[in-house]
């Protein structure tokens, strides 16, 4: 079938190929779209190192992520290269007050190659072996003026030597619920360099907020499947290559570190985070279910190798498990390019330029929750506006 087949059939309603597609958020903290501060102040009420501990609640966000059109059920991947001082699940930026221009994300991605049902993506995240530079960036881009240039990652001299991993995350469909996945991970630098991977998948938190919603649940299903079963988005099932350990959490705010307030569960958010870096085993769930999951893989790759890591998603477990996987990558390759060159009469640089523009535009699109009365009045019913929703359910 070729993309031109698959837009009139979803022109005409005949099949929802769009119910998934990159509409995760790039960064969901510091946005007005989560704040409840009494004077307005987003970037203050929700920042960077509350992120990866504290619940969100009207959007999720991630590196590369992929979600359902009512973005209940996310996809995304998580990063450590063994120095980091946090678990790599989301972007890094600066403020308003941080940096000398303003807000600004401090990374280095590139959208690829993408069709206009999402039956392919493609996206480049470029991610250091050497330590982030949290810290540098915050503070030399602060001690900035306005008429000097912005201090961005690359000045940090963290990618020097070429040592850092181009990892590729590649989406294509096989049906409108059936999506394959590839990580491709290649070490640039001239010695062999591990890299943790952790490929996640996770429910938005829709039941913590006093509206009566049940929670959806998470769990194993064999050594290398989870089980995704949500009330509205019905089931799916993650099937994973190779022997990862699976790991379990709640995509729940961890009270006790941001507001000192104990945990109804101690399976946070931030459980992978606690589990990987601060060798806390008890931070994730030994009965594998939970609202959140990652598979973990710990890769060692040689210099200037590759390696690849495969998953599905779907909605039934199919028996055939991987063996379509690459005849269905390589077909949708072929029909992106297909479109393009139908789309776009130019020579190959200029329209690979044209591709990656429109990938962009595609790979930006988010879902934006819309409940304007919940969301003026509080997450909880009654809850009024300036009073902080996860204060006021840390009780609970």
């Amino acid at each position: 079938m070729s993309e031109k087949q698959r837009l009139i059939e979803m022109n005409s309603g005949a099949v929802k190929w769009r119910r998934w597609g990159p509409y995760l958020s790039e960064r969901q903290w510091g946005t007005v779209r989560e704040d409840y501060s009494a004077g307005g102040n987003a970037w203050d009420y929700f920042p960077h190192d509350h992120a990866r501990s504290r619940a969100y609640r009207w959007g999720e966000d991630g590196i590369a992520g992929f979600c359902d059109e009512h973005e209940f059920l996310c996809f995304a991947l998580a990063l450590w290269n063994g120095k980091d001082p946090i678990l790599k699940e989301r972007l890094f930026g600066l403020n308003n007050e941080e940096g000398n221009h303003g807000e600004d994300v401090k990374e280095l991605y590139y959208y690829l190659d993408a069709t206009p049902t999402h039956s392919y993506l493609k996206m480049l995240y470029k991610y250091p072996q050497r330590e982030f530079p949290y810290a540098a960036l915050s503070q030399e881009n602060r001690r900035r003026g306005k008429q000097d240039p912005e201090y961005e990652l690359i000045d940090t001299g963290v990618f020097d030597d070429d040592r850092y991993f181009d990892i590729f995350v590649e989406y294509a469909k096989a049906g409108p619920d059936d999506i394959l996945i590839q990580i491709s991970v290649a070490n640039r630098g001239s010695e062999a360099a591990i890299i943790h991977l952790l490929p996640q998948l996770w429910f938005r938190n829709i039941w913590s907020w006093g509206d009566g919603r049940p929670k959806p649940t998470l769990e194993v299903v064999d050594g290398h499947t989870v089980s995704a079963k949500h009330v509205q988005l019905g089931s799916y099932f993650l099937r994973t290559e190779g022997s990862p350990s699976l790991l379990f959490c709640e995509n729940e705010t961890n009270s006790e570190r941001l507001f000192s307030f104990p945990n109804p569960s101690p399976y946070c958010k931030d459980g992978f985070h606690e589990w990987l870096i601060r060798k806390n085993g008890n931070a994730v769930n030994p009965s594998q279910t939970g609202t959140k999951s990652a598979a973990h893989y710990q890769l060692v790759i040689g210099a200037g190798a590759e390696q690849i890591v495969r998953l599905r998603l779907s909605r039934q477990t199919l028996e055939s498990g991987f063996a379509d996987f690459e005849e269905v990558l390589t077909s949708r390759r072929l029909e992106a390019d297909a479109i393009y060159a139908d789309m776009v009469i130019l020579r190959s640089r200029r329209r690979r330029r044209s591709e990656s523009m429109v990938a962009t535009m595609i790979g930006n699109i988010s879902m934006l929750r819309r409940s304007f009365p919940c969301r003026i009045n509080g997450s909880t019913p009654g809850l009024p506006l300036g009073i902080s929703p996860s204060t006021h359910s840390l009780s609970r």
